[in-house]
């Protein structure tokens, strides 16, 4: 299967970057092709311009050149994978731009439909799985990225994976090697989920 991976993080060497890389390890080793849109590598505009609002009585709109690359490119692919650090119980700024000017309408809704086979989120969370669930922020967020987005885009195969503690917050002793083991761990299932994807 080909596949998108889309990443947003403003640094070369964060965690995100990390299992990005490890992810795509796994695709590989499963036999998948893949293709990586770093936004902030690749400085993406998540600014929506007027050339790029919606045409409700124009649904083979042609919109900005930055907007019908990113159409193609997922044209290109079957499935897309959105890897992001959980910011303020939501994805980062320029992945929802990239969805506000891409996901647009008469080639993600309206006349068409979104031309994947399916969608995963793996969604990096600083805080605790205990500390998500707590008040059902977990169900909030698939809710919104399994059914506000990915179903209204027409794609039913879609599904959330949170990658919890990536601040690596232990108490005690032996404090550094908890964090190790952690992170080694998160970066191991992020190479499993590329494997089974």
């Amino acid at each position: 299967m080909k596949t998108l991976v889309v990443v947003a993080h403003p640094r070369r060497d964060s965690l995100t970057t990390n299992m990005t890389k490890k992810y795509i390890e796994g695709l590989a080793e499963a036999g998948h092709e893949y293709e990586i849109a770093d936004l902030y590598a690749e400085e993406f505009n998540p600014i929506l311009y007027t050339q790029d609002e919606p045409d409700w009585n124009n649904s083979t709109k042609i919109y900005s050149d930055e907007v019908m690359r990113e159409i193609d490119r997922i044209r290109a692919n079957d499935a897309i994978v959105f890897i992001f650090p959980l910011w303020w119980f939501s994805m980062p700024a320029i992945m929802k731009g990239y969805i506000d000017r891409v996901w647009n309408f008469g080639f993600a809704y309206g006349s068409a439909k979104l031309p994947v086979q399916k969608i995963r989120w793996v969604a990096l969370v600083g805080s605790t799985q205990a500390q998500i669930e707590k008040r059902n922020y977990h169900l909030m967020i698939e809710q919104h990225l399994n059914m506000g987005l990915a179903g209204y885009t027409g794609v039913s195969d879609s599904k959330v994976k949170f990658m919890y503690n990536t601040l690596g917050d232990f108490s005690g002793e032996n404090q550094q090697e908890k964090r190790e083991v952690h992170f080694n761990n998160l970066l191991n299932e992020a190479y499993q989920l590329g494997c089974n994807f």
